[in-house]
């Protein structure tokens, strides 16, 4: 199992004169650390990689920074999904550049469209059609398309794991995977051994926080439960520590209000990191 960090509990938007973090990471005995990528999010990717090789330190992106509504590979209009492709191609060839090895989120839809309608007959065959071509592109770099089911807050399309097998079952392409999150799950399942065993075939990692998007141990999530999912299903991918830095912006604290998160779960990343990462060392049973 290799741990990981998102770069969210660092920084607002990752850019060059940022490669600090990934020695940090490296000092916190991280494996991985996940770049936010977007239309507002400028750096060199070469610099990124050079510097992640250089620690040994494996790279992942997801969308977290601007993202164009129109982009959406589960949109009506078959304009806008043709839009979504080739947004999220663009997206494959920054983690080609920077060596990524995954592309992940909610690579479906777009987080924060929910429709509140009876779906389209159609919706998760079109949107089927798009994630095979996606994974194709991906994988003539090594960038594996990783989809993540969100909470019913965030997407109507994909919020149990349930539902991510039956859309990546459609897709139908081996290079289609899953990362489930320990935040979203809280409002969509009533077994977290269950959904990781859902998962299994496909899972490629764990995003990891609390219920209230807090560092790992204490909260509702039911670690033993996971942890020993895990192990039954001889899970050797990544978990990944995410939640929003809510002690930074301008003026301070304004990151978390804008992410919609409206309390104080990380003041501080790397006491988040070392924190979260003694805590899921100590429950993992491996």
């Amino acid at each position: 199992m290799k741990y990981g960090a998102h770069c969210y509990l660092f920084t607002d938007r990752w850019t060059d004169d940022q490669l600090d973090l990934l020695d940090m990471a490296k000092t916190l005995g991280l494996d991985m650390f996940e770049l936010a990528v977007g239309e507002d999010v400028i750096f060199t990717p070469r610099l990124a990689r050079r510097r992640a090789e250089a620690l040994k330190l494996t790279l992942t992106i997801s969308p977290g920074g601007l993202w164009p509504a129109e982009c959406d590979l589960s949109a009506d209009d078959p304009a806008d999904r043709i839009q979504g492709l080739k947004w999220h191609k663009r997206q494959v060839d920054i983690a080609a550049e920077l060596g990524a090895v995954a592309y992940t989120g909610a690579l479906y839809g777009h987080p924060g469209m929910i429709k509140r309608r009876l779906p389209p007959r159609d919706e998760y065959n079109w949107t089927a059609e798009g994630l095979h071509a996606l994974a194709d592109y991906g994988a003539q770099y090594g960038v594996a398309i990783v989809l993540e089911p969100m909470s019913h807050f965030r997407t109507h399309l994909v919020n149990t794991p349930a539902q991510a097998v039956y859309l990546i079952t459609l897709a139908d392409h081996d290079n289609l995977r899953m990362l489930l999150d320990t935040y979203h799950l809280v409002t969509e399942i009533r077994d977290y051994a269950q959904a990781i065993h859902t998962a299994r075939e496909y899972l490629w990692g764990l995003h990891a926080c609390e219920n209230d998007r807090g560092v790992p141990g204490g909260g509702l999530v039911p670690w033993d439960s996971i942890f020993t999912a895990l192990k039954t299903i001889h899970f050797d991918g990544y978990v990944l520590m995410e939640t929003y830095n809510s002690s930074i912006g301008d003026p301070p604290g304004a990151f978390a209000y804008q992410r919609a998160m409206f309390h104080n779960p990380c003041p501080d990343g790397r006491t988040f990191v070392e924190q979260g990462l003694t805590f899921l060392k100590s429950i993992n049973i491996y």
